[in-house]
């Protein structure tokens, strides 16, 4: 294992040279273009009073100068605050202010209006479009000249190599401090389970800013393999893109494969290229991934991270044992274990639901800044806990059953939405399901779904209540359904329940 990140792809430039390791917008990047370009960038920030410890903000789409920019900023020993791009303006200021940012470097123009909220005096703003007042264009600072040799000498596994934000649904986000061991480590474990290596191509849409998509292009360089970037992820673009590049693998969340299954037509894409695919960020029917899995004609692997393990923490192994709707077994040197919410030194016993909890070196240092946030989510022995509500079989695969927030409690019972949501995508007419709690002065919470149809379909709310009233026991049927166009979604395509509660009303047909 390399002493540090952006070591990763001066190894790769060595041994894999002028092999194509990125595709975006068309361009292709050798290995030697990304260690050779993410060098000179080092300089030129260097020059500009970036050195080590400095955090530097990320602010952009999925892009060649996002890639280059990540690599450059840790072969300083600098560390990255890879921000999400959905972030309103003041919220991304937020986090370059809380952080201490001595720079930001991406798409600047929404965070122009908010400069003297930014909280640095002499914060650099370099941008990957147009120059503006006081901002540097990124094309400049790749001079054509020699760099220096990178990465910086004395760079050390522990040392804090990325602050990355939580998507703050409660008061203001928290940043995760993640070492260079922390994301080293889990780039070589998610590699080693699902057998990356320099013969594959992964086409992927996932964020970059975000841990699932960093760990797939952190996987890609080190292990030199092809990534295929996509800033957006459109359905047809990403089956064109499979087929022309014969991409081995797709990575994406279940609501992209819900949208390859809606326009996917059998005959129009040569898709026999993949061997794999993979899926995480929430959970999936296990009908529709056995869909997924007979549509695309390549095994669907379920996985399991947060951003406080800077990436995955459990998946399958692609030649061992899988089990639909498990989020698989941790990581090797990463340990797991299933708390009770009653009795918190207490484990559960095999199949009853308790709390997730995690331990390892992956698990992050604390969150910046914020100690008693960070007493809270890692205890006196370095178990992080992730709110997460899970269950264990007998052979150690877990199965997540929802958010510890988003559970719906009614009457004393407890509802979790991700069962709902299986049941409800087995409708034939439902491509996409999310359930959240509405208020309810008798039974505390009350159980709302919203639904996606299927293109040029119709369904009778009436009718889906009967079919989950077939399936479900009666107080977790849903006391309210409504049709919509499309979920809100994050732009690394999680459904945003919040958005979804605020909308809710109390429209329950009577039982």
């Amino acid at each position: 294992m390399e002493q540090s990140i952006g070591a990763l792809v001066t190894r790769s430039a060595q041994q894999f040279g002028e092999k194509t390791a990125l595709i975006v917008n068309g361009e292709g990047w050798s290995f030697r273009q990304l260690d050779n370009c993410s060098s000179i960038l080092a300089s030129a920030l260097r020059k500009r009073g970036v050195g080590r410890g400095s955090v530097v903000s990320l602010y952009s789409p999925n892009c060649s100068q996002w890639v280059i920019s990540y690599y450059a900023i840790l072969k300083l020993g600098a560390v990255v605050n890879p921000l999400n791009l959905m972030l309103t303006p003041a919220e991304a200021a937020y986090a370059v202010k809380d952080c201490k940012a001595v720079a930001v470097l991406g798409s600047l123009e929404k965070l122009v209006p908010l400069r003297d909220t930014l909280g640095r005096e002499h914060l650099r703003l370099i941008s990957f479009g147009g120059p503006g007042a006081g901002i540097e264009r990124f094309a400049d600072l790749l001079v054509d000249e020699e760099p220096d040799v990178y990465p910086m000498d004395g760079i050390g596994l522990d040392d804090l190599s990325t602050i990355g934000y939580t998507s703050g649904t409660t008061g203001h986000p928290k940043g995760a401090m993640l070492s260079h061991r922390a994301i080293l480590l889990n780039t070589a474990m998610t590699a080693t389970y699902h057998v990356r290596t320099k013969h594959d191509t992964v086409v992927s849409a996932l964020p970059c800013s975000h841990v699932y998509g960093n760990i797939v292009m952190n996987s890609a360089i080190a292990c030199g393999m092809t990534l295929v970037l996509h800033a957006v992820f459109d359905a047809k673009a990403i089956l064109a893109s499979i087929e022309k590049h014969r991409a081995t693998m797709f990575e994406g969340v279940p609501t992209m494969y819900m949208y390859l299954l809606n326009v996917l037509v059998a005959g129009d894409y040569d898709l026999a290229s993949l061997t794999r695919c993979t899926v995480g960020g929430q959970t999936m029917p296990t009908n529709k991934m056995r869909e997924v899995e007979s549509r695309l004609g390549a095994p669907l692997l379920e996985l399991w991270g947060m951003t406080e393990i800077g990436g995955l923490g459990t998946t399958h192994s692609l030649y061992g044992p899988r089990r639909h709707g498990s989020i698989g077994i941790p990581l090797p040197f990463l340990h797991a274990r299933i708390r009770s919410l009653e009795h918190p030194l207490a484990d559960m016993p095999t199949g009853e639901i308790g709390e997730l909890q995690v331990k390892g070196p992956m698990t992050m240092m604390g969150y910046f800044g914020r100690p008693e946030a960070t007493s809270e989510a890692l205890d006196a022995d370095g178990w992080l806990h992730t709110g997460d509500l899970a269950h264990m079989d007998e052979e150690g695969f877990i199965f997540v059953v929802d958010r510890l927030k988003d559970m719906v409690i009614t009457g004393g019972f407890n509802i979790y939405p991700a069962e709902l949501e299986r049941v409800l995508c087995e409708h034939p007419a439902i491509t996409m399901a999310a359930v959240v709690g509405i208020p309810d002065d008798t039974k505390g919470e009350l159980a709302k779904a919203f639904v996606v149809c299927k293109p040029g379909v119709e369904i009778d709310t009436d009718e889906v209540l009967e079919f989950c009233r077939e399936r479900l026991a009666a107080y977790k049927v849903p006391r309210a359904i409504e049709v919509v166009d499309d979920l809100p979604k994050t732009s690394s395509g999680k459904v945003l329940r919040r958005e979804l509660r605020a909308k809710a009303q109390v429209q329950a047909p009577t039982l």
